[in-house]
């Protein structure tokens, strides 16, 4: 018997693989049910895989290469989500363009991913960064564009100065860049933008219709943030008006003061009349230094400024009301102005006691002398109004219409549907992106460009760096004019976000040389959408978002064949180092790089161990013990199904049972990604045949394709030395028999006044009867009964049989 050589092994099936195209996948057999798995694609960074990434990637392996051998036609594609912020930072650092930085980057990475085993079918690579790829990505953003999706306005963004270039807001934590930790402010540009308002309700609704993990459900519905209320206009004292859209119309009676966002157009219209103009502007300056995310979810405070001078009218009673203004109201959310009821707002209730201002209790039902009686507390517990002219004694429920229906009836209030849920901004000063596909002549119009002169490719620059806030392509003279039917343009120098190329990905491995569409569309009819999508949760209000947009959107256009892209989803946890905290760069010595276990002890054992380490949901902390046992048991597996003298065809009885059970639990276990379960069940057949000395060669057989998709290149191996000149790739999966998988026997105990005595090994469907019979033949227990009188006697079914005696 030879050694297990992981390194031979391995090289050999790999080559195999590649040579023989095994995982090709022909999209044009319908003649089998279909599998679609997808692994969250990568960005190819410089330092290549790290040890989180198997994780998922080996799940997704795990599940395809079962449903191949179960019969299903299976498309397991992988490619590179290539467009990003390192490699613009490359290029402005060396001057280099950053495609071959990034081409280099994705050799590596898929020479990494081809050394794991991975089923990948690599004739349908993508990587966003290809110009065959990105005239797709330029193509569904000039649909966008037509259909009134996509829009150029003026929006207040966040700058990076460092960068050269606007974030969006989940790429901005604290402050400053998530990459980089460079600082942010909000600043006023014409930026591109995608109108995710517009499809707020048909994403509300799809999330009904996937199987997805609630919390990453939850979290979007939270996103998009639906809430219906009334939008009402409030007067300014000596001219102005402005709107604020409120939930709790029943409060309009308890407002004592009106907060504006400091960088609305409105503060600076009022600026000639306030009084305290200075202290004003100072706090306006302080503001725009923050993100959306500091003034709102992170601010914990209201921090403000009162405009002196400026007074509101309440509409519902005509009472003049101070103004302030405050950070935590947006200029572009909602109307840029919010109504302060102190009495029921608790941020409210501690700003006003800050300030000195008054406060007007108007929901009956709590003292408000401490904290405030906010709407979590009273809605739908019968609480009525009180200072509320009319409106007084009436419940809550009852006032929401009557105050609506008063309000509507003077002109001045709207019914409205609103979203927190604001514009995607869809351009980003940077080089390293899809080109916008618009150019603008001098009158100001903005034009598209032709199908046929798509892809609109980026040029090759002499100065990747962008300046003065202007986008690095401003510096591609010739590039960036156009004339066309002798009409001179501009192109726009911005390009898309990194977000633009991963939200139809998806489409295009199921068609990927199509020159002349998306993809098929009896092929994308036949394939969408995805079965099964594994990757981070950090993605929940970012790609997973977008996707669905883009994918609802094609839908509507009729070019989606389904509603939803990804019907399966689930969230691989994290790998931890040892010490139990992510790995980076804060604890180099805790960094596992993948490429180094599959070095010392094999890719096979990097992916057992990797789904042996707990539930794929939780994080786990890497353990070097834990790889050690991992290859352990492949030794163990290797010297007993290779060697000859252990395999027969007799049948061993004490097996039988261990085997069907086996089966039917590593099946059941991969459906639904239990891997940890199911390797376990698999060690413990492994340790039972060891122990019978001897294993059938058909059970030995159904454990090699059983283990086949955690550990292929072993398992390939192992089924070339029983005799078979093909893959294990596309044999059957194993099948069970439901009724072996039941105890015929079991063990019950015998007591003798509560002590044990012996223990007996009886047919599982044993009756009462005999079961007495066979405990009071037993020979360990008759000298217990000598001279005895039983006095009673009890089988507990399955467990044990109990026998009362008292001296004859």
């Amino acid at each position: 018997m030879a050694q297990y050589d992981y390194k031979a092994i391995e090289k050999k099936w790999q080559k195999y693989w590649e040579e023989h195209e095994t995982f090709k996948t022909d999209v044009w057999d319908f003649s089998k049910p279909k599998f679609y798995a997808l692994d969250m694609f990568p960005y190819p960074s410089g330092v290549g895989l790290h040890a989180g990434h198997p994780e998922g990637y080996t799940a997704t392996d795990i599940v395809s290469r079962m449903k191949r051998m179960q019969g299903y036609n299976v498309l397991h594609p992988m490619g590179y989500d290539s467009f990003g912020l390192p490699a613009e930072q490359y290029a402005v650092s060396t001057g280099h363009n950053p495609n071959g930085f990034t081409q280099d980057n994705i050799q590596t990475f898929s020479k990494q991913l081809k050394e794991l085993g991975f089923d990948y079918d690599w004739s349908k690579m993508i990587a966003t960064s290809d110009p065959s790829y990105y005239k797709w990505t330029q193509w569904i953003f000039k649909q966008l564009y037509l259909k009134g999706y996509a829009k150029l306005v003026d929006i207040p963004v966040n700058w990076c100065e460092e960068l050269g270039t606007v974030l969006a807001n989940d790429e901005v934590i604290d402050g400053k860049s998530e990459r980089g930790g460079y600082p942010v402010v909000r600043k006023n540009m014409k930026q591109w933008v995608i109108d995710q308002a517009a499809f707020a309700e048909e994403l509300l609704e799809g999330l009904n219709e996937i199987d997805w993990p609630e919390s990453t459900k939850d979290m979007q519905r939270h996103w998009i943030g639906k809430s219906t209320g009334v939008e009402v206009d409030f007067d300014v004292v000596g001219g102005g008006k402005f709107s604020i859209f409120t939930t709790c119309i029943e409060t309009i009676y308890g407002i004592t003061f009106m907060v504006l966002a400091p960088d609305g157009d409105l503060v600076q219209k009022l600026m000639p009349r306030i009084e305290n103009q200075d202290e004003v502007k100072a706090y306006i300056e302080e503001t725009i230094k923050k993100t959306d995310m500091d003034r709102t979810e992170l601010n914990k405070t209201k921090s403000g400024c009162c405009l002196k001078g400026i007074y509101a009218i309440n509409p519902v009673n005509g009472k003049e009301v101070p103004v302030f203004i405050g950070d935590f109201v947006l200029a572009s959310y909602g109307t840029g102005a919010v109504m302060a009821v102190p009495s029921h707002d608790q941020r409210d209730f501690e700003y006003a006691v800050a300030h000195n201002i008054p406060m007007i209790q108007v929901i009956d039902g709590a003292d408000v002398s401490e904290c405030a009686f906010e709407k979590g507390d009273y809605l739908g517990k019968g609480c009525k109004l009180m200072n509320s002219e009319e409106f007084t004694g009436l419940t809550v429920e009852e006032a929401k219409e009557a105050i609506t229906v008063k309000l509507e009836k003077t002109g001045v209030a709207r019914r409205k549907v609103n979203y927190h849920f604001r514009e995607w901004i869809f351009a980003r000063q940077r080089y390293w992106g899809e080109p916008v596909p618009v150019y603008y002549t001098d009158d100001g119009e903005i034009h598209v460009l032709d199908d046929d002169e798509l892809p609109l490719v980026l040029p090759e620059l002499d100065d990747y760096k962008g300046r003065n806030g202007q986008a690095p392509l401003e510096n591609a003279e010739e590039w960036k004019y156009i004339e066309k039917n002798g009409v001179k343009g501009k192109r726009e120098t911005s390009t898309m976000p990194g977000s633009a190329g991963s939200s139809w990905y998806y489409m295009r491995y199921i068609d990927p040389q199509n020159d002349k569409a998306i993809g098929d569309p009896e092929l994308l009819k036949h394939w969408l959408p995805v079965d099964l999508y594994i990757g981070g949760p950090e993605h929940a209000v970012g790609h997973l978002i977008y996707s669905r947009i883009w994918n609802r959107f094609l839908y509507n256009q009729g070019i989606s064949p389904v509603k939803e892209p990804f019907a399966k989803l689930v969230h691989q946890g994290m790998i931890l180092g040892a010490n139990g905290i992510k790995m980076g760069k804060r604890f180099p010595e805790f960094v596992v790089n993948p490429s180094d276990i599959v070095r010392d002890y094999g890719a096979d054992t990097l992916r057992l161990y990797e789904m042996f380490m707990g539930p794929i949901e939780a994080s786990k902390p890497w353990s070097n013990q834990g790889v050690e046992g991992a290859k352990r048991f492949l030794t163990r597996v290797w010297t007993f199904f290779t060697e000859s003298a252990n395999l027969g065809e007799d049948k061993r009885a004490e097996l039988e049972k261990e085997y069907n059970v086996t089966v039917r639990k590593v099946t059941k276990d991969f459906e639904t990604l239990a891997f940890n379960t199911a390797i376990s069940q698999m060690m413990i057949f492994v340790n039972a045949v060891y122990k019978a000395g001897s294993c059938p060669k058909d059970f030995a057989e159904g454990l090699v394709k059983l283990l086949s998709p955690i550990c292929p290149h072993i398992c390939e191996e192992i089924w070339q030395i029983l005799g078979h000149d093909d893959t294990i790739a596309f044999e059957s999966w194993p099948t069970y028999d439901e009724a072996k998988c039941v105890d015929n026997e079991i063990e019950i105990a015998v007591q003798v006044n509560g002590k044990i005595k012996d223990k007996l090994i009886v047919p599982a469907d044993i009756s009462s009867e005999d079961a007495i019979a066979a405990a009071k033949a037993s020979e360990k227990v008759a000298p217990a009964l000598e001279g005895m009188q039983v006095i009673k006697e009890l089988y507990v079914k399955g467990r044990l049989v109990n026998l009362v005696v008292k001296p004859a």
